[in-house]
This record gives C-alpha cells, sequence and structure tokens, in this order.
C-alpha cells in the first residue's frame, strides 16, 4: 500500500531509499505485502497457494522483503511454516527531496502498481458479471472529469479525496469493524494537471475597474 503523497500520521513509513523502492517493484513482492496487509499473518506455503507461486519462491521474496524491514516473522512455526507479518500497514514516498535514483525507482514502482490496479479492475467487473453478481458490477465503477483548477484548488481537492477514501480506512486493520456482508474494496484516485497539446495555463485576468464612472450631470 504506497502512495505518492506527503501524509501526515506515525502510521506511514516514508520511503526514502531507491534499494527500498526497487525492492517492492516486483509483482510477487507486491502480493506477498498486499495479503499480509489484508490476511495475514501467513507462512510462504500459504502465500504460495494464493499466490500461484512455489513455497521456494515466496521465501525467498520474503527474505528479501524482510532484509529493507518491510516484512518481519510473526513467531511460531519452523522452515516455510513460519508465519510472516507485514511491518507497517502505511508506505508511502515523496518525489520533493529525491534523489535521481530515487525519481526512478519510485516512478517504476508507481508505474507498476497503477497498472496492476487497472488490470484489476477490469478483472474484478468482468468476473462479477461472469458470476451474475450485477448488483455488486453495477457499484464498481470508474469517474473520471476534468476542470480548470488553481495550484490550490488542487491540493485541496487531492487533500480532500484523499480523506474520503480513507473513512473506513481502520476496517483494514480490524476485522470487527468489518461489517457483515462487506468485501475489500480497491479505489485508486490521481489528480494533476492534464497536459494536452496546445492547452496552456490560463492567462492572468485583468483585475475590475474600481474607479467610479464620470457624472454626467
Amino acid at each position: 500500500m504506497v502512495e505518492n503523497t506527503n501524509p501526515e500520521g506515525p502510521s506511514y513509513r516514508r520511503l526514502q531509499d531507491p534499494r527500498e523502492l526497487a525492492a517492492l517493484a516486483h509483482p510477487v513482492r507486491l502480493g506477498i505485502m498486499e495479503l499480509l496487509t489484508v490476511s495475514g499473518p501467513l507462512t510462504a506455503t500459504e502465500l504460495a497457494d494464493r499466490l500461484d507461486e512455489t513455497p521456494a519462491n515466496c521465501s525467498w521474496h520474503l527474505r528479501k522483503l524482510a532484509e529493507h524491514h518491510f516484512v518481519e516473522e510473526a513467531g511460531g512455526g519452523i522452515g516455510r511454516q513460519r508465519p510472516w507479518q507485514v511491518c507497517s500497514t502505511g508506505l508511502a514516498w515523496d518525489e520533493s527531496d529525491a534523489t535521481p535514483s530515487g525519481l526512478r525507482a519510485g516512478r517504476a514502482l508507481e508505474q507498476m502498481m497503477l497498472e496492476r490496479q487497472v488490470t484489476r479492475f477490469h478483472q474484478a467487473r468482468a468476473q462479477l458479471h461472469d458470476d451474475g453478481e450485477e448488483d455488486w458490477a453495477d457499484a464498481a465503477t470508474a469517474t473520471q472529469a476534468a476542470s480548470w483548477l488553481t495550484l490550490d484548488e488542487l491540493d485541496a481537492l487531492n487533500t480532500e479525496i484523499r480523506t474520503v477514501l480513507e473513512r473506513y480506512g481502520d476496517r483494514l486493520v480490524d476485522p470487527s469493524r468489518r461489517p457483515s456482508g462487506s468485501r475489500l474494496c480497491e479505489f485508486v484516485a490521481w489528480g494533476t494537471p492534464l497536459l494536452l497539446p496546445g492547452v496552456e495555463t490560463a492567462p492572468d485576468q485583468a483585475p475590475a475597474s474600481t474607479e467610479a464612472g464620470a457624472d454626467a450631470s
């Protein structure tokens, strides 16, 4: 669960080392992090069953993630039957003070995650329709909008959207808060200038005149 943002609060671990970002940029490792976040602790064997991988491969990726303190042993078990858990449920990175290598690693990770999320959206919609779950399929929608915003408005709107999306965040780590019949749902949102060819920044508006007109009487 990585965001390119600058969140407030102690629950987020800020990623700055490009080696940390590069360590996450692998589909199996992202899958492991996701499953441990929502279903952990899990063993390498359990992860292998869910990810259609071998236990040996999952064990290797778990050790790589552990090297960068993304996961840790949860205690109990031996060998591939040892359960693992995430060290933090919130990860974030920020481009503002990143090195060139950090920018490359962060953007590569961001692109991989967005591609996974778009693919999952299409797969979920198709499977829900195929399974006859039309109510859930209709509720799973994509929304797109474009408008002219100032820098402050763009920043404020992104903050507002983030606040809305985090409304039920406590349910991710506390199963007792999950309503009966609820499903794990994913939201992806971004707000950024739309850089279309030939479309320039709106020009400064001339201030309205405040001078009173001449009295004709």
